[in-house]
């Protein structure tokens, strides 16, 4: 016991020191600003979100990966109230931007209720211009990039960027980045990354770790570059590029060449045990895209995804195969170390390619818009449904719903775990 106090003591100080720090740096950019009031103007705006909604999920009741939802225990219902809010301060040559989230919320599931309030900084930044072409940003910020929709594999940082579910809300990384831009068209930035900003896990595979990033934009066209290295991994190396064509079309990828920690291995005999790899062996994953954009506004986006750290159809059914076994003796023997090893080191994705498709109408539309995803997975043949709506009511107020139905057997991808989502809810618009 005593041991574990004084890892807690040590840990807290830690935490408490680097928090200090980044609120020093807000703390000084706020002041630097203020005090340059008189030699430049300075602006002050804010605005906010406040959400209302319900959520509910339909899980599978023969699903092999979660018997009786005794070890993922999802949650099946939330009831969710928060706030978002975006602040911006600047001067001549200074900046300060901050994201607070206000969240309470209350989920339940057949084990019981839980109830959960907090506050936090999703993004913050200050940023001082020293000069035409230079700029010192501190704080935590999304380092989110790239075209693709469905996953965006040059990221190593947001591989989930989020724009496949509208209510999503990242967290940015906390850094430290010197940006140079000796052009219009051309920049590159070198950042220090000290952690993965809040609620990240630990360890934290992204603690002080390096990026550096360099973009080329034209009138059609634009191509980046990513390199980020960890303290205990291989280098990651990623691009993205897109260019317009016809004023219609959006053509674009994106690769990502990386390893991944923690990779469990799927053997296709299924007589072998899963293999937890400490890292797995350098792979690269592509995505190819293209958009068209009609005259009344509404989009058509497909995408190709080859996912090689995936299992090939081989190594899914294998991984499903070892899973009903345990499954099938749940929660005697090595059932419930096999089960967790599935659900916790599996890749981000189980198969290997996908299709995305994506039809959304014209998000200038007054009365609101609507969003309309599938995915398919060509490993294993299942699919998931997605759809958002929202009905500008006036303003200020807007009614909202996201809906997903999943297709497949307990042993595919997509319909592992559920068979529905619906989500329901308001927001209003400040001020």
């Amino acid at each position: 016991m005593q041991d574990c106090q004084l890892v807690f003591k040590s840990t807290s100080l830690h935490m408490m020191k680097h928090y200090v720090g980044l609120a020093s740096l807000a703390l000084l950019g706020g002041l630097c600003m203020s005090a340059q009031a008189d030699e430049g103007s300075r602006a002050v705006s804010w605005d906010g979100m406040l959400y209302g909604y319900a959520s509910s999920t339909n899980l599978r009741n023969d699903s092999v990966l979660n018997p009786g939802n005794h070890m993922a225990k999802l949650v099946q219902r939330s009831d969710t109230a928060d706030a978002r809010f975006n602040v911006k301060m600047e001067s001549d040559s200074l900046q300060f931007t901050a994201r607070p989230i206000l969240l309470t919320q209350q989920t339940r599931n057949a084990f019981g209720d839980t109830n959960k309030s907090e506050g936090y900084l999703s993004q913050w930044q200050a940023s001082w211009r020293t000069n035409e072409t230079m700029a010192l940003n501190g704080g935590r910020e999304l380092l989110n990039w790239g075209p693709a929709q469905f996953r965006s594999p040059s990221n190593p940082f947001y591989f989930n960027n989020g724009r496949s579910n509208p209510m999503a809300e990242l967290s940015g990384m906390d850094t430290l980045r010197l940006a140079w831009s000796p052009l219009v068209s051309t920049s590159v930035y070198v950042a220090r990354l000290f952690d993965s900003g809040y609620g990240h896990s630990n360890p934290d595979p992204w603690s002080n770790s390096w990026l550096v990033k360099a973009d080329w934009r034209g009138d059609d066209g634009a191509v980046g570059l990513a390199l980020a290295k960890q303290e205990q991994q291989s280098l990651f190396v990623g691009l993205h590029a897109q260019r317009t064509v016809a004023d219609a079309w959006l053509l674009y990828t994106e690769v990502g060449s990386y390893t991944l920690p923690n990779l469990l291995l799927s053997p296709a005999d299924v007589n072998q045990p899963f293999i937890v790899e400490a890292e797995s062996s350098r792979r690269t994953d592509e995505l190819l895209g293209a958009a068209y954009t009609f005259e009344n506004g509404q989009t058509l986006t497909t995408e190709y995804m080859h996912y090689d750290h995936g299992y090939n159809a081989a190594g899914g059914s294998a991984y499903f195969a070892r899973v009903a076994n345990a499954a099938s003796a749940f929660p005697t023997g090595n059932s419930i170390p096999i089960l967790s090893s599935a659900l916790s080191y599996a890749p981000p994705l189980l198969g290997c390619d996908y299709l995305y498709l994506v039809w959304q109408t014209n998000l200038m539309e007054s009365t609101g818009y609507t969003r309309v995803m599938f995915t398919h997975s060509l490993t294993d043949s299942s699919h998931e449904l997605d759809g958002y709506s929202e009905y500008t009511v006036n303003p200020h107020l807007s009614i909202f719903g996201l809906a997903t139905l999943a297709s497949g057997s307990a042993q595919s991808e997509f319909s592992r775990l559920y068979e529905q989502m619906l989500t329901v809810g308001v927001k209003v618009a400040l001020p």
